[in-house]
């Protein structure tokens, strides 16, 4: 399946505006927006923190699934990706990170 067969699965972010990427002790280390470029990973994240509680390894591999075809793309030309070098990281590394949804206004 490609990334847009599994975006189209995944629930609606509506009443998102953003997702926080948080380190081991709470600390906001990035802010993935709801907007055009970004609201695919923001679908992801929120469907990994809905199902896993946090990105921990087993959800970073569930996360590489849904990003498909764009999981080879990132590996191919790092930092073109940051949302999927982020599930590489947490995978390699074994360091979860939290996600916390920020409310669309």
């Amino acid at each position: 399946m490609t990334f847009a067969d599994n975006l189209a699965a995944l629930p609606a972010i509506d009443h998102l505006a953003a997702i926080e990427v948080l380190d081991a002790d709470g600390n906001v280390i990035d802010t993935v927006e709801n907007k055009p470029g970004k609201s695919g990973s923001v679908k992801v994240y929120n469907h990994l923190a809905a199902v896993y509680g946090a990105l921990t390894p087993e959800a970073a591999t569930a996360g590489l699934t849904i990003f498909a075809e764009h999981t080879e793309d990132a590996r191919a030309n790092p930092g073109k990706h940051p949302n999927i070098d982020r599930l590489d990281q947490v995978i390699s590394t074994g360091n979860g990170l939290g996600l916390r949804g920020v409310p669309a206004p």
